[in-house]
């Protein structure tokens, strides 16, 4: 269903799609509020769309668009640079295992990956060192903003 979310000046047409059995998922509220704190004013009239999934879609999207076997916990797909359009995918399962063995809360390691998926639409990546080190400064900081602990372990 989609939602709408204006917050400052930043306009949000957002959507969320459950596609997995897991419960104790994230709600509209919580990924809007993840999305807003990574968009600025500049990126008005965003259109994101969340699709959490379980493993088996997750292997399949990650297959296909990647060329890796397996799940993995968030794919993020921009499909247009202006105005911000773009899908995330998130695997629900993997989500929790990786939360469970990380010993972080569920809550937060969603946090993280919402935002870590935001800043790949925003055009932000992490294939070289130096990348790697600007994208994980701009979560740490949103993520800071939000109440939440660098999900790095090195500050």
């Amino acid at each position: 269903m989609p939602m709408k979310n204006l917050m400052k000046d930043v306009m949000i047409d957002f959507s969320l799609h459950i596609a997995t059995a897991q419960k104790n998922l994230p709600t509209e509220k919580d990924f809007l509020q993840w999305i807003s704190a990574v968009l600025l004013p500049e990126h008005s009239d965003a259109e994101i769309s969340i699709r959490i999934v379980d493993e088996e879609e997750s292997a399949e999207l990650n297959q296909q668009y990647r060329g890796k076997k397996g799940p993995t916990n968030v794919l993020s797909f921009t499909l247009e640079s202006d105005p911000l359009v773009g899908d995330i995918a998130m695997c629900a399962p993997v989500v929790k295992n990786e939360a469970d063995s990380s010993n972080i809360t569920e809550t937060s390691h969603w946090a993280h990956l919402t935002v870590h998926a935001c800043y790949h639409l925003l055009g932000y990546d992490h294939q070289t060192d130096s990348e790697a080190s600007i994208m994980e400064q701009l979560e740490i900081k949103t993520l800071k903003s939000l109440g939440y602990e660098n999900p790095y372990g090195d500050e």
